[in-house]
């Protein structure tokens, strides 16, 4: 079976928008501390590379949630695999998550950062699909979004099919190649 990976956004694209979004970010938060939080495992070259560009007092922690056994489609359930592991109280809280979909893991997060007091929560995400929001998430909508894509899996800056792919400094959709 034969896989192609053709490039949606280009790696010229990306860098950019970060630095857009790099920006916006430093003059929110400017005089303020920012905690930032990276969703594991495909939100992690995102967050590198939108850190380095922030002008801030910055601190990091990671999550790691899970709703894919493995393939392209998920369970349905978001457990937490790995929480955080410094106090939230007090602090202004960006997370940094790769991409919203069914909003499930978005919804999770919010429930869950809300428990440890944050002194104010948002999140940052590289790609937003707002087509596959489950109905009754439709409401929920980061607050720095990348880009917008239509229902389509991708693959490449930190996103995975079955762990591969995570390495391609591009954002891509996979073709099948077999006639």
């Amino acid at each position: 079976m034969g896989t192609k990976i053709e490039v949606m956004i280009s790696e010229e694209e990306i860098a950019k928008r970060v630095l857009e979004l790099a920006e916006v970010i430093n003059n929110d938060y400017r005089g303020k501390a920012l905690k930032i939080i990276c969703v594991l495992t495909g939100g992690f070259i995102f967050m590198a590379d939108l850190a380095k560009r922030l002008d801030l007092d910055v601190k990091m922690d990671f999550i790691d949630l899970s709703s894919y056994a493995s393939g392209k489609e998920s369970s349905g359930s978001v457990k937490i695999v790995r929480d955080l592991k410094t106090d939230i109280t007090g602090e202004h809280v960006l997370v940094i998550e790769d991409i919203v979909d069914t909003g499930r893991s978005y919804n999770r997060l919010l429930t869950h950062m809300s428990t440890l007091n944050p002194a104010s929560f948002k999140l940052c995400t590289l790609l937003d699909k707002p087509s596959r929001r489950d109905s009754e998430l439709v409401h929920l909508r980061a607050d720095y979004i990348g880009f917008e894509i239509e229902n389509e899996f991708v693959v490449g800056y930190g996103l995975d099919f079955d762990q591969s792919y995570r390495n391609l400094p591009f954002i891509g959709r996979m073709v099948n190649t077999d006639e």
